[in-house]
């Protein structure tokens, strides 16, 4: 088994990290459902637009789903010990949604993209069956990202340190316990970790390029609204892209921890998501207004 130090030792801010990060979880929740049953219950949502919100809601709840439960659970407990076999399925899951929601942000930019850039065009490039294959692409991109970090894990022989300086087992802090050299272990998951975050950032950063310069040649209405949109995926994607960057792509052993950074990805982003989608948008506002209408 490991042993997780979490994010403090002090009762008192383990009683007030307990308290915030429940409160976070519970509008990570919340918001994302809200999200997903408004997007499936509105037909005037049924854009592609849409459709990869609520996937994206979907993901930001399984990853989030994968680290504040057992946290919130080792706030309240002395002893903060985990299975290696616990371990090991906490960092496949992580690394399968968080790499499948990389993709997925990446997807949504291309999106905007085509809407903006190719209006014309846009509803037979991102067709239903579209927008399916590439959701589906993501998961599968996701599952052997994760595979390959799972499997360059567990090969590794565990006999002496076992605790882990962070509030959830994650690829960094335990190849760091192995009882032998990772030197080569460490750069095959910072290739695979780091340029993942990297190409994907730069894809993004890219697209939002080329959104602004065609914003700028013919500027409209419409494509004001669209500037609004992409400013929305613009923060979601500093939070979530920026932390990871720094994380996985540097060797290992020159933080010996990051688990505060680490914060911002699992519990900022997923709670700024629905905050970004929902107070930003005017269609959803409206249709969770008709829906909370309907249910009373």
């Amino acid at each position: 088994e490991f042993i997780l130090l979490g994010l403090s030792d002090t009762r008192e801010l383990q009683v007030l990290f307990f308290t915030f990060f429940f409160l976070a979880y519970a509008m990570v929740l919340l918001g994302n459902l809200l999200i997903i049953v408004t997007v499936r219950t509105d037909p005037k949502l049924s854009s592609p637009m849409y459709f990869l919100l609520c996937n994206l809601s979907f993901t930001d709840i399984c990853c989030t789903s994968v680290t504040s439960p057992r946290m919130l659970v080792d706030l309240l407990s002395q002893r903060k010990a985990i299975a290696f076999e616990d371990c090991i399925a906490q960092l496949f899951f992580l690394h399968f949604v968080g790499a499948s929601e990389m993709f997925l942000l990446t997807v949504m930019a291309y999106d905007r993209y085509t809407a903006i850039c190719k209006p014309l065009h846009y509803t037979a490039i991102m067709s239903r069956q579209v927008c399916w294959v590439l959701v589906s692409a993501c998961w599968v991109g996701g599952f052997l990202h994760s595979i390959v970090q799972t499997l360059l894990t567990i090969q590794l022989p565990f006999c002496g340190p076992n605790t882990i300086d962070n509030y959830f087992c994650d690829v960094p802090p335990v190849i760091r316990l192995a009882c032998t050299d990772v030197y080569i272990t460490e750069w095959l998951i910072v290739s695979n970790s780091g340029l993942i975050s990297l190409v994907c950032f730069l894809v993004l950063v890219t697209s939002y390029t080329f959104i602004l310069v065609t914003i700028r040649v013919r500027f409209t209405e419409g494509h004001w609204k669209a500037l609004s949109t992409c400013a929305s995926h613009v923060m979601v994607v500093t939070l979530f892209f920026v932390p990871c960057i720094f994380i996985y792509l540097h060797p290992f052993s020159t933080f010996p921890s990051y688990k505060h950074i680490c914060v911002i990805c699992t519990v900022f982003s997923p709670v700024m998501n629905p905050l970004i989608y929902t107070l930003r948008n005017n269609e959803v506002k409206a249709s969770m207004w008709k829906l909370w209408k309907r249910c009373r």
